[in-house]
């Protein structure tokens, strides 16, 4: 997809890539081969029939394509922008052996656009069960599972401790690579299904858990918005965040736009963002659309950069500046962060993912000046909730333990996305979800 000149992206928080034209779509659709046992389909965790929308597409069908995906994906613009699909999908694609795979999120995507841009059909709901769902959190896990909970016909309450819906959607992920309008057009047509979403509503703090047993079952879908911090000296000091905060900030509470909204964060001449996955390339983005000079430290290799490879790509167009093989020991200040000392990594034995396990060089230290850090490092389970319910088994990491059904150790209670895995993809939040509520309204007998 052709994308916007980086001197024009830098200055605001608009999307990067233009997407494929109705011709481009239609000529990279014409490439799929059609095959009888398609692999692509085996890659997805929603199950999409993809070659059955990739032909819809190929023949000018974009409408007929848009509501084929939307049979088992019920976000399909934002997937088709998010999802790694060159490691699920794609991947499996067999042109991918000897030529350049198709497409599929981008012909996800186009699809998407074509149908919110004509105007979104409601799905058809089931008869009515009389039975009623609560579900707490709106994040991808959440809204799809109200979603799908909807369809088969339950009352469904979705209960979003934030005063705007969408989880990691709308406070994670920046405009410049998921526009909030596409967001809120998905929510609401979800919304729309009769799903009756609480604001402000923290389940655990302004609602009891006890409030909740009236409900016929109850789905987790709380995601994983606990950030993990490093541990070193200095992580006090002001101008030290966490992704999730800095990104909550610029996202959600529009502190890009400090002074006309009263969330500010920190003024930025020089970041430092340490972590190498996608939210650290959307925090480290983020910061150099707010005007400051942005370098990026990993502890491993740039191969084994996490991040998917388009992020990193776009990152250096932008003028990230990318420091590999080192780790910060130290955060320099005295009240406030005027520097991060570092030390070099050498990449030693293989763990069991196959990647190189870093260990520091004795005495091979340096310092980069900053007056901003950024943690994005990884985050777990939100535990104001989950601790609170008696009978949850929950792991080591305090993520709740679930059957493959979506089942926890409470007989009401189901749970899906980052609250059971940890951190992971908005695509297997959804697959979670979709798997959770199929086992709910198996259990109250409307399936």
């Amino acid at each position: 997809m052709g994308d916007r000149s980086v001197t024009d992206r830098l200055k605001d928080f608009e999307e990067v890539d233009y997407g494929l034209s109705p011709k481009e779509a239609i000529e990279e659709a014409g490439r799929c081969l059609q095959c009888k046992k398609p692999g692509c389909v085996d890659g997805c965790p929603v199950n999409i029939d993809i070659p059955a929308f990739v032909a819809l597409i190929a023949k000018g069908k974009f409408l007929e394509a848009a509501e084929s995906i939307r049979q088992q994906n019920l976000l399909p613009a934002i997937c088709g922008r998010v999802c790694p699909q060159e490691t699920q999908c794609e991947a499996l694609c067999i042109l991918g052996k000897k030529d350049t795979p198709i497409r599929i999120g981008q012909l996800e995507r186009f699809a998407a656009d074509q149908e919110r841009a004509k105007g979104l059909t409601v799905p058809a709901r089931k008869t009515a069960t009389g039975k009623r769902v609560a579900v707490i959190g709106s994040g991808p896990a959440g809204i799809v599972a109200a979603g799908e909970l909807a369809k088969d016909g339950h009352d469904v309450v979705l209960y979003e401790s934030l005063h705007a819906p969408g989880g990691v959607l709308t406070y994670g992920i920046p405009s410049f690579r998921l526009p909030k309008d596409v967001v809120k057009a998905e929510i609401d047509l979800i919304l729309a299904m009769g799903v009756d979403l609480r604001l402000n509503h923290l389940v655990g703090r302004t609602v009891s858990f006890e409030e909740l047993e009236e409900y016929d079952a109850i789905l987790l879908g709380t995601g994983a918005g606990l950030p993990y911090f490093m541990g070193i000296p200095g992580e006090n000091l002001s101008g030290v965040y966490s992704a999730n905060e800095f990104l909550t900030r610029v996202n959600l509470m529009h502190a890009e736009r400090f002074p006309e909204y009263d969330t500010p964060v920190a003024k930025m001449n020089r970041v430092v963002v340490v972590g190498g996955g996608n939210v650290a390339m959307d925090a480290a983005r983020t910061a150099r659309r707010m005007g400051a000079q942005v370098t990026l430290v990993y502890r491993r290799r740039e191969e084994d950069l996490p991040a998917r490879a388009a992020e990193v790509h776009h990152a250096k167009e932008e003028g990230i500046e990318f420091i590999t093989c080192a780790n910060p020991i130290r955060i320099l200040g005295e009240q406030a962060v005027t520097g991060i000392e570092c030390i070099r990594m050498q990449m030693c034995n293989l763990d069991k993912s196959g990647r190189p396990i870093p260990e520091p060089i004795d005495n091979d230290t340096f310092t980069l000046d900053c007056d901003v850090v950024i943690q994005a490092i990884g985050q777990g389970p939100n535990p104001v909730l989950v601790s609170q319910i008696p009978g949850l088994d929950k792991g080591r990491a305090g993520n709740v333990v679930t059957e493959e059904d979506g089942r926890t150790s409470h007989p009401k209670i189901f749970a899906a996305g980052d609250v059971t895995t940890g951190a992971a993809t908005v695509i297997m939040a959804m697959g979670g979800a979709k798997q959770a509520a199929r086992s709910i309204s198996e259990m109250l007998g409307s399936r």
